[in-house]
């Protein structure tokens, strides 16, 4: 470091130690970077690590991917001569092929027919290709339906071709359009407001109302295939049940109640069945105990959820419980997070051991893995009920520690239900998974403006959630079935279900 006694007095020499400074700050923010990059992708691996271990909330991961995309972006910012090496981001992922199914666009940079150098004639001996992904922006365009009228000679009488169906009556929105509002509504999570300030940049003039009026217009139109969508989860053997709180907005008192979304999954791709998986949600005003009974009051078989005291009442000869080992997990590793234990870390690693099992087993058919849990998970089982029982005595009755494994023995039954039928999952995280959509988009619209907007936004969950899980481009899938949905008998919806459509038209499916 130069001190102020020690500067030149030359200007060109105090130049170039002005520039060596600059550089020298240039080059400790890049390392800086790189270091906070190295820094922020392992403590990702770690929490993905926890996570896959634990069964910790995915929110941490979230965070921490939004950290590191900001510092990637910082990084790629940086001079070429200041970034890291090749060598330093080892888990940088592979650059994919761009999908064959997009348009190519070639352009042939050509050079000169004779060789700059001698004069002489030039022979093609290869070249080089290189892809560029590019953005063209969205493209609107009038669909005129011209129907010309003819009239009889003789008797004077009019002909015309039928009017057009269209989605909505009288509604201006194609199909395509309302597909577009609908998965930017409730996939993208982007309000109608700001979808209207989206369209009057491209010098569209759509107002809220309008969007709104074609939401309830759509939503009503799907909701016969929301109906099937319903009937054909709820006759499985096997349900996965959750629910989560919606802020509803209370007209005239500008404040937002407590209503709740529910969903109920049907996936049996882990016990090894072809049956296509669907997800069903069903919206309610409050949380009482009385809506579950409502949603599965026609359903018989096998319930996998949480602890919720609403479901205990459906539990007996109809409908038999399955308990959600990730959720008994949760408690202990909470625990031992905030305060490392013993016990806790214990218990962790015994729950661990089982799910290892199922790691292996994912897929199979429930024959075999009945058999493999007998076999394997059943002596673990046994090993951890009586361990729980030799260590609960030795805990303060009101501790956290206690309530945990009061809570893992007093439902051991529902427990360990999995271990003797193939067909039920380990824990309950598919109905998890399909409410993380909901979770994220209630950050960005906040709340819902009725009751009436939570029916629509769970019979549009429901559309969309279904067509992702069996993995279809979930816009394309919705403008098919607003295309041709005004049209199709109602006695046969079952065709423009999402895996009846995948069949139709390939092409649907998402690329790989």
């Amino acid at each position: 470091m130069v001190r102020p006694l020690e500067l030149p007095d030359d200007i060109e020499s105090l130049k170039r130690l002005v520039l060596e400074s600059i550089e020298a700050a240039e080059a400790a923010r890049a390392a800086l970077i790189i270091e906070q990059l190295k820094v922020e992708k392992l403590r990702f691996e770690i929490a993905r690590f926890k996570r896959s271990r634990y069964g910790r909330s995915s929110e941490q991961l979230a965070q921490l991917e939004l950290s590191i995309e900001d510092l990637e972006a910082s990084h790629a910012a940086l001079p070429a001569a200041l970034q890291a090496p090749a060598s330093v981001p080892a888990s940088k992922p592979v650059r994919k092929g761009l999908p064959t199914t997009l348009p190519r666009e070639e352009i042939v940079h050509a050079v000169a027919c004779t060789c700059t150098t001698c004069g002489g004639p030039l022979r093609p001996a290869g070249e080089d290709v290189a892809e560029m992904l590019e953005w063209i922006p969205a493209r609107y365009k009038v669909i005129r339906h011209i129907r010309p009228k003819f009239a009889c000679e003789r008797c004077e009488i009019l002909v015309q071709a039928p009017a057009p169906t269209r989605p909505i009556a009288r509604g201006l929105a194609g199909p395509g359009l309302l597909a577009h509002v609908l998965v930017s509504k409730f996939a993208d999570h982007l309000p109608l407001y700001r979808q209207s300030q989206i369209f009057a940049r491209d010098g569209i003039d759509l107002e809220r109302s309008t969007l709104a009026d074609w939401v309830g217009g759509a939503s009503a139109l799907l909701s016969p295939l929301v109906e099937a969508l319903g009937q054909y989860v709820l006759s499985a053997d096997k349900v996965h049940a959750d629910d989560t709180p919606v802020p509803v907005l209370c007209p005239g008192r500008g404040s937002t109640r407590q209503a709740r979304l529910w969903t109920y999954v049907r996936d049996d791709r882990p016990c090894g069945s072809a049956d296509p998986p669907a997800v069903f949600y069903r919206y309610s005003p409050d949380r009482k105990g009385e809506r579950p009974r409502e949603h599965l009051s026609a359903y018989r078989g096998i319930l996998q959820a949480d602890a919720y005291a609403g479901f205990e009442a459906l539990y007996g000869e109809r409908i038999q419980e399955a308990a959600c080992w990730a959720h008994a997990r949760r408690k202990f590793y909470d625990l031992h997070i905030d305060q490392p234990s013993p016990i806790a870390a214990e218990a962790l690693e015994r729950i661990g051991q089982l799910y290892a099992i199922e790691a292996e087993i994912r897929g199979r058919p429930p024959d075999e893995r009945r058999a493999t849990r007998q076999a394997r998970a059943g002596p673990l089982l046994e090993a951890l009920h009586a361990w729980l029982h030799t260590v609960l005595p030795s805990l303060s009755r009101k501790s956290e520690l206690a309530v945990a494994i009061r809570y893992l023995l007093s439902r051991w039954v529902a427990f360990t239900r999995y271990r003797d039928d193939g067909r039920i999952e380990i824990d309950n995280n598919a109905a998890e998974r399909a409410l993380r959509a909901v979770a994220l988009g209630r950050k960005n619209w906040l709340f819902a403006g009725s009751d009436d907007g939570g029916e629509r936004a769970a019979a549009i969950y429901t559309l969309l959630g279904t067509a992702q899980l069996n993995g279809l481009n979930i816009e394309a899938y919705l403008r098919h079935v607003l295309e041709h949905l005004p049209e199709h008998p109602i006695n046969r919806i079952e065709e423009l279900l999402p895996w009846a459509i995948a069949e139709q038209l390939p092409a649907l499916r998402l690329a790989a």
